[in-house]
């Protein structure tokens, strides 16, 4: 069966006009700060010593921000990061010295070996995570310090490679500083303005939750390879400029300590901006200089600089530039309030007589366990359906498996005609699946219009990724369709559990979804909330969107379903009419038992809510 093609929204109609641009203060100011860091590292006559100390400070600074993408936007850990710094001074190195070619040929081959290699080491090891993931990261760096060790014939061996040739114009130490730092100042603005980006909004939807990345359309595998091979790729860059510093490296220089060193800089300076891999950075090459005169007092110099890293990590938990970050934000002015947001429109193909969802014989294994057992039903297009069922029915199952996270042991699912059943969470989800969670899954570093705007960016939405006013736009009146317009830039932690969940409910609702799932909205709810549910609930069918929803509360499925499929034990008791189901005596005893199946209708008379 094929499904129609379905229609694009027409957000020239949704989205109010937007604001023109303010004028890029930030942006300013980060341009004068980094030229006169420039002009400074070009024309102040620093000794030979001090040039060494700031030269191996940028090339560092570099890396570390290549573990600011991979820790700090991703959260993807990477105990490699100087591995990667090494291919990068080794293809500078052997290129220049050994085959004589130009630093600035040599400089883009070891970038691209680094990418390769970080993008190879991320798609081989991504899946596994956690401390998984530490323990691969640290075998590669292992088997590279290796290879640069024992691989003498191409290497140099542990006598390393010397004599590497910097650029003509950048022959001198004062004038490949400035270089350094130029490229530093080029890398810290890109990372910078990176979480503003779709790629870097994704990442961030990764770190904070990856079941809800997945269900908004975010591809997660993909997202982490991207971040592992930029973070691979800046380290690269570091290491490439690093060889040009001192025109010598040895193996010694790129260990398994070098990248503790790296980790230890991120997570000093604060692991989430750029600006924290700088101040990092500077403060563990720095401090030892400072205190070298302690040096000749045993012991005190090793007390004094562990008590100064000891005393960052506990009273800045989130790095210094975390917690000056915090303190910034405290000063800055409310911004002004946005234009009010548009009506939310949801695109539905409201002629086709076909059905929204089809289920055919779905089942769900664990082992012996049959969780769902050969269950079939449809949506049919517009209003609500239900899908009920005692404590370990197979309802949430059902859900997990229509919307890609578990894969069916048997059957078939179709959405809009398409047939989805091998479909990934986030291909489902440019299908037009939409979902909630039983339990919220917020991105909670994020404001409330933040987390909106990645809903709004499903592929398949009809606005083009780039298009940040559209975006916003259609995010704000997705809020202000839930009530929540006015707090759209306060960060969603602020909001009571009731409005966390609407933010949840508006995020699905930006993406235009053609079937929304949601799994116990009511779940946790008040009276008064469960009643602006059911308001709520009615407003979304009444713009013609399909809803299949899961909840206990009989009342409130009772009141806003129209047809209702009940499971039991993975199995499909009764589909039909709400009113019909309720009174059909399997249903009652399913919830009640055969002691009450002559009882009243399940939720007419009676709220039940199994425990």
């Amino acid at each position: 069966m094929t499904g129609s093609p379905r229609p694009v929204a027409a957000d020239p109609a949704s989205a109010p006009a937007a604001p023109a641009r303010r004028f890029p203060i930030g942006t300013l100011a980060y341009a004068v700060l980094a030229a006169a860091a420039i002009a400074l590292a070009a024309t102040t006559p620093f000794s030979g010593y001090v040039l060494n100390i700031l030269m191996q400070a940028a090339t560092y600074a570099i890396a570390v921000i290549g573990l600011t993408v991979v820790l700090g936007l991703c959260g993807q850990i990477n105990l490699a990061q100087a591995a990667f710094f090494g291919i990068g001074a080794y293809a500078v190195g052997l290129g220049t010295v050994d085959l004589g070619v130009s630093f600035w040929l040599c400089l883009p081959v070891g970038l691209v070996l680094a990418l390769l290699l970080g993008a190879v080491l991320g798609a081989s090891t991504l899946r596994l995570g956690g401390h998984y993931l530490a323990m691969v990261t640290i075998s590669f760096q292992q088997i590279l310090t290796l290879v640069m060790i024992n691989w003498i014939p191409v290497t140099h061996g542990p006598d390393g490679v010397p004599r590497i040739q910097r650029p003509g114009l950048f022959s001198d130490s004062q004038s490949y500083l400035a270089l350094c730092v130029f490229v530093l100042a080029v890398v810290a603005y890109a990372v910078w303005r990176m979480p503003k980006t779709r790629l870097g909004r994704a990442m961030r939807a990764v770190r904070d939750n990856e079941l809800a990345a997945g269900v908004t359309g975010i591809d997660i595998y993909r997202t982490k390879v991207m971040a592992f091979a930029i973070g691979a790729l800046l380290a690269g860059l570091g290491g490439g400029l690093f060889a040009g510093s001192f025109t010598y490296i040895s193996p010694d220089q790129f260990s398994f300590a070098e990248s503790v060193v790296f980790l230890t800089m991120a997570l000093l300076g604060g692991v989430g901006s750029p600006a924290g891999a700088v101040i990092g950075t500077g403060l563990l090459i720095l401090i030892p200089e400072w205190l070298r005169f302690l040096k000749e007092i045993p012991g005190l110099y090793l007390a004094i600089y562990g008590l100064a890293v000891i005393l960052i990590v506990v009273f800045m938990p989130e790095g210094i530039w975390g917690f000056l970050g915090d303190q910034v934000k405290r000063l800055r002015p409310r911004k002004p309030a946005p234009p009010r947001a548009q009506e939310l429109t949801l695109t539905q193909d409201a002629a086709s007589a076909a059905p929204v969802l089809e289920v055919e014989g779905l089942s769900k294994h664990f082992g012996g366990l049959k969780a769902v057992d050969e269950v079939s039903f449809t949506v049919t297009r517009g209003g609500i359906h239900a899908l009920i069922g005692p404590n370990g029915s197979g309802k949430t199952t059902t859900l997990n498996v229509l919307s890609g996270l578990y894969t069916p042991t048997g059957g078939r699912v179709r959405l809009n005609g398409q047939d989805i059943t091998r479909f990934a969470p986030h291909q489902r989800a440019g299908a037009g699946l939409g979902r909630t969670f039983q339990n919220i899954r917020l991105f909670r570093s994020m404001s409330a219009l933040e987390n909106v705007v990645i809903g709004a960016e499903r592929p398949g939405n009809g606005i083009v990724a780039h298009d940040r006013p559209s975006l916003e736009a259609r995010a704000r009146a997705a809020l202000a369709f839930v009530g929540l317009e006015a707090r759209a830039d306060e960060p969603v932690s602020s909001f009571s559990y009731g409005h966390q969940r609407l933010i949840e409910i508006a995020r699905a609702l930006a993406g235009n979804p053609v079937l929304l799932l949601l799994d116990e909205p009511a779940a946790g709810l008040n009276s008064s909330e469960k009643n602006a549910l059911t308001a709520l609930l009615r407003r979304m069918a009444a713009k013609g969107l399909t809803i299949l929803i899961i909840d206990h509360d009989m009342t409130l499925v009772s009141d806003v379903a129209s047809h209702i499929t009940v499971l039991n034990f993975g199995r499909r008791i009764a589909d039909g009419v709400t009113a019909t189901v309720l009174r059909e005596p399997a249903v009652i005893e399913a919830y009640l038992g055969q002691e009450s199946a002559e009882g009243p209708a399940v939720g007419l008379k009676t709220d039940l809510a199994p425990a």
